[in-house]
Order: C-alpha cells, then sequence, then structure tokens
C-alpha cells in the first residue's frame, strides 16, 4: 500500500523533468540571434584582456575608429575552449598569444543591441596567421597550429 502513494510522487517529478527538460536545450542564446553575424566586419585591434572561460572565451580590446578615436570593446568568441582546445589551443597557449598589448586583426559581428560589444568570428595574429576561425552554428573550425582553415557548413561553405 504504501508503494502505491509514491507512484503518483514519482510520476508527477517524470512528467515535470520531461517538460522542462526541452525548455532548458532552447534557452542557448546562439550567436546570431544577439549579434549581426550577417554583416561582419574587420578591425585592427590591441588586446586588452583575454578570458578563457566557458562557455564563450571574452576579448577586451581597443581599437581606432575612423575618426582617429580611441574604443574600448568587449567581445565573445563564436568558439568555446574546447574547440580551442581540440586545434592545439591550450589555455596558456591562448593566453600567450593573446596577452595584454598584442595587436590582432578580428573579424566580428556587432551586438544587435548597440554599444561597443561583438562576437568575433576570426583573429588573426600580426603575421597574418590565424588564431582562431570560428563559425557560427556548423561554421568553420578553430584552426590547428601550421593547418590552413576548413568550412564545416553555414555560409559560403565549400571555400574560403
Amino acid at each position: 500500500m504504501r508503494y502505491l502513494k509514491t507512484i503518483p510522487i514519482i510520476l508527477r517529478i517524470a512528467m515535470c523533468a520531461a517538460v522542462l527538460a526541452p525548455a532548458s536545450l532552447l534557452a542557448h542564446h546562439g550567436s546570431n540571434i544577439s549579434y549581426d553575424m550577417d554583416h561582419l566586419w574587420t578591425t585592427r585591434a590591441t588586446v586588452v584582456e583575454f578570458k578563457y572561460k566557458n562557455p564563450h572565451p571574452w576579448l577586451t580590446f581597443t581599437r581606432v575608429n575612423e575618426k582617429g578615436e580611441t574604443e574600448t570593446w568587449t567581445a565573445e568568441l563564436v568558439t568555446n575552449p574546447t574547440f580551442l582546445l581540440r586545434a592545439g589551443w591550450t589555455q596558456s597557449r591562448t593566453l600567450e598569444a593573446m596577452k595584454p598589448g598584442t595587436i590582432v586583426e578580428l573579424t566580428l559581428g556587432t551586438a544587435r543591441v548597440g554599444g561597443f560589444n561583438g562576437c568575433v568570428r576570426t583573429i588573426k595574429n600580426e603575421q597574418g596567421e590565424l588564431i582562431v576561425n570560428s563559425g557560427g552554428a556548423g561554421g568553420d573550425a578553430p584552426v590547428a597550429p601550421g593547418e590552413a582553415p576548413t568550412r564545416r557548413g553555414g555560409p559560403g561553405a565549400g571555400g574560403q
């Protein structure tokens, strides 16, 4: 008899889990929702700070705009530390390559809400070598040291 009372409780918990689990999967923000990834632009920038964190690494940088004014931006990378690591960009290697004062070329999309916020798709060092090459969903893969970038789908797939 005692077990009959616990069955409805277990069923209620299971029903709640079945209803709430898909909602948490759909809650991911997605780059194209928060950022204008259809109108990417490139700028020369100076690294102020780089954070190798989940779910996305963050970069604070300065750039000089067309009027000669210095702007301070914050931007997340499309990729995450797991993909960086798989491509050979360990935390220590990435932090060394992105230390404060480093000059880089960034390709990014601006935040849809405005301000000096964006989402970085590519990072090149002063020698023009790709440090990060990451697209949106199904886009470019991070580039392993010494390898050429590859496409796995998304806009422009099949070549660069």
